[in-house]
């Protein structure tokens, strides 16, 4: 099976807020496992659903993972919510969907997420660090905002100009 391909900046679908998930069927099920093949194919930690077309709440994760086989344990969430916020952390953050670029972003520190799996059951999880920091990257996903919207004005000019220029470069 061909694995899906991952949208990438300036392409307008990741600007996009996404639907609520209201029934998982067979369709979500492998667009998760789609998604979770993907995300460890780039290699990355997180992929939220709008960055492989479909504009729907969901996203995986896995930020303890390592490019061996061994150890891997996504997390699958459906329709997630952010319902508490505590501290402030920076963080070097890349993305999938925004080539050869990384920058500090501020988020906050401490997070609680809820959520649903893929069989309907409740997530609720306190997290920090890295995983507090992916969750709300994913989430902005979510809600059409990329890591680059976060940066300075002129940081993210910078990386625009740099992407049409090399983008201009591909087309030949």
């Amino acid at each position: 099976m061909a694995l899906r391909e991952v949208l990438q900046f300036p392409d307008p679908r990741l600007k996009e807020v996404s639907k609520p998930i209201t029934r998982v069927d067979d369709e979500i099920r492998e667009l998760a496992r789609d998604m979770i093949d993907v995300m460890y194919d780039e290699p990355g930690i997180g992929l939220a659903a709008p960055q492989v077309g479909a504009p729907i709440r969901l996203f995986v994760i896995d930020t303890e993972w390592s490019d061996e086989e061994v150890g891997r344990n996504p997390m699958v969430v459906i329709n997630p919510e952010i319902s508490e916020r505590e501290g402030r952390i920076t963080w070097e953050e890349g993305c999938l969907s925004v080539p050869d670029y990384t920058a500090t972003v501020e988020r906050d520190a401490r997070i609680r997420l809820r959520g649903t799996d893929l069989d309907g059951n409740p997530i609720e999880e306190i997290a920090e660090g890295l995983r507090a920091v992916c969750i709300q990257h994913e989430v902005d996903h979510l809600d059409g905002i990329l890591f680059i919207d976060r940066i300075s004005r002129l940081k993210r000019s910078l990386y625009v100009k740099k992407r049409k220029k090399q983008l201009a470069e591909e087309q030949g």
